[in-house]
C-alpha cells in the first residue's frame, strides 16, 4: 500500500431529508439505512480499508459527533478523528484536512468522499480509486470521480467532459452544472457527455492549497497562518479561532467550477448518495408488489411500491397505500407520498414552529 495515499471521509452532516430516523443528534451516516447490518459510515470506512494503510484512514466530522464515530469505527485511531466546531459547507472541511496532512506528509494524495453514500461494486470502486490516485501522484490535477447516468434524475448535481481522454479513461473537465430541471437533464443525458457528480475528489494536498490561495484566498490565509500548529496540542484552538473566518461554501462552487486543471473519471460502481427515501427504496430488495420493506413487522394488503421503515418490534399493518413512505420511530412517524419527499425539509421547519427541536 502507498504510504503516501490517504482518505478523508467526511461525516459532519445533519441527514434531514432521512427524518424522522435521522435526527441532528444522530444523523444518517451513523445508521443502518438499509438494514444491511453495518452502518453507512462503517460500509464507507471497509470500502477503503481495503486498498489504504487504516493510518490513512481519517473521518472528518463535527465536534458532536467525535463519540459516536469513536464507537462505530473503534479501529481508527482517535487521533485519526479530525472535528469541526461548527459547520461550513465542504471547502472549509476539506481545507482543514488538507492543510493538516501536508504538514504531516507534503507528499500525501488525498481521497475526499462522503460517508453517507452507497457503493455496491467495492471491487470497480477500488479499481477507479487506484487509477485516480495513481494520475494525481503524477499530474497537478485536481480530479473527480463521475458516475455514468442511466436516468435524468434532477437530484444531481453534472459534470462535462471533453471528447478526447488525456490518459486512459481521464478527461478534462468543462462545465459543472447544479442539480438541473428536467428537460435539462434529459438533454444532459442525450448528449452523451455528462456524468452525476459523486462529490468524490482526489488530488495531491499541495495542489489543493495552491488551489485554495489562488481561489478561495481569505480561507487559505488563515489556515496557512495555523499551519504550525496543526497535528499539536494547539490545532483545537487554532482551529476554534479559524473558523468563524471560514466562508460557508463549497468546494464545488469556491474551487472546481473555477479551476483549469479539474479532470474526471467516468465510473460505474454501483453508487446512490442516499440522498432520499426515494434513493433508500431504489436501493432496498422488493417483494412482488414493488414494496421496499426495512422492518421486521410488517404485514401489507393491496400496497405496492412503498418503502417501510422501522427498527422498533410494532406490528405495522397497512392497507391501501401506493408510492408512500411509511418510517415509524418511538417517537416520530412519517406517512408521506414519495413524489413529494423533496418538501420533508419544508415540513421540518413546519416541526420546529410548531413543536420546537425537541423531534428534530
Amino acid at each position: 500500500m502507498n504510504k503516501n495515499n490517504y482518505v478523508a471521509i467526511l461525516a459532519g452532516g445533519i441527514g434531514s431529508r432521512f427524518w424522522p430516523v435521522s435526527r441532528v443528534e444522530y444523523p444518517k451516516q451513523f445508521l443502518d439505512i438499509l438494514n444491511i447490518g453495518k452502518t453507512l459510515i462503517q460500509a464507507t470506512y471497509d470500502r477503503f480499508a481495503q486498498f489504504l494503510p487504516p493510518e490513512n484512514i481519517y473521518i472528518v466530522t463535527s465536534d458532536q459527533y467525535k463519540d459516536i464515530v469513536a464507537k462505530q469505527l473503534p479501529q481508527l485511531n482517535p487521533e485519526n478523528i479530525v472535528c469541526e466546531p461548527s459547520r461550513k459547507n465542504t471547502a472549509p472541511c476539506i481545507a482543514y484536512i488538507s492543510y493538516k496532512l501536508n504538514q504531516l506528509n507534503p507528499q500525501s494524495n488525498l481521497i475526499c468522499a462522503p460517508a453517507d453514500h452507497l457503493i455496491l461494486d467495492n471491487t470497480s470502486f477500488t479499481k477507479v480509486s487506484l487509477e485516480a490516485l495513481e494520475f494525481t501522484e503524477k499530474n497537478n490535477a485536481l480530479l473527480t470521480l463521475g458516475i455514468k447516468p442511466f436516468q435524468p434524475n434532477t437530484g444531481y448535481g453534472y459534470i462535462q467532459y471533453e471528447e478526447h481522454a488525456v490518459s486512459d479513461n481521464i478527461y478534462k473537465v468543462k462545465t459543472f452544472t447544479e442539480k438541473p430541471d428536467l428537460e435539462l437533464a434529459k438533454t444532459f443525458i442525450s448528449s452523451g457527455d455528462f456524468l452525476w457528480n459523486a462529490g468524490i475528489f482526489v488530488w495531491q494536498t499541495k495542489n489543493i492549497i495552491a488551489s485554495f490561495e489562488k481561489y478561495l484566498p481569505e480561507i487559505h490565509e488563515v489556515f496557512n497562518g495555523a499551519k504550525k500548529a496543526m497535528n499539536s496540542k494547539e490545532e483545537k484552538e487554532a482551529i476554534e479561532l479559524i473558523y468563524p473566518l471560514c466562508e460557508n461554501i463549497s468546494i464545488d462552487y469556491g474551487i472546481l467550477e473555477k479551476a483549469d486543471n479539474v479532470y474526471v473519471i467516468p465510473s460505474s460502481f454501483g453508487w446512490s448518495d442516499l440522498g432520499t427515501w426515494g434513493s433508500a427504496y431504489e436501493n432496498l430488495e422488493k417483494d412482488y408488489h414493488e414494496n421496499a420493506v426495512a422492518a421486521h413487522n410488517v404485514i401489507l394488503f393491496d400496497c405496492s411500491k412503498n418503502i417501510v421503515h422501522s427498527n422498533g418490534e410494532k406490528l405495522i399493518l397497512l392497507q391501501g397505500l401506493e408510492d408512500f413512505i411509511i418510517v415509524d420511530t418511538p417517537d416520530a412517524l412519517l406517512v408521506c407520498k414519495k413524489d413529494k419527499e423533496q418538501h420533508i425539509k419544508e415540513y421540518l421547519s413546519e416541526v420546529k414552529r410548531n413543536k420546537g427541536d425537541k423531534y428534530l
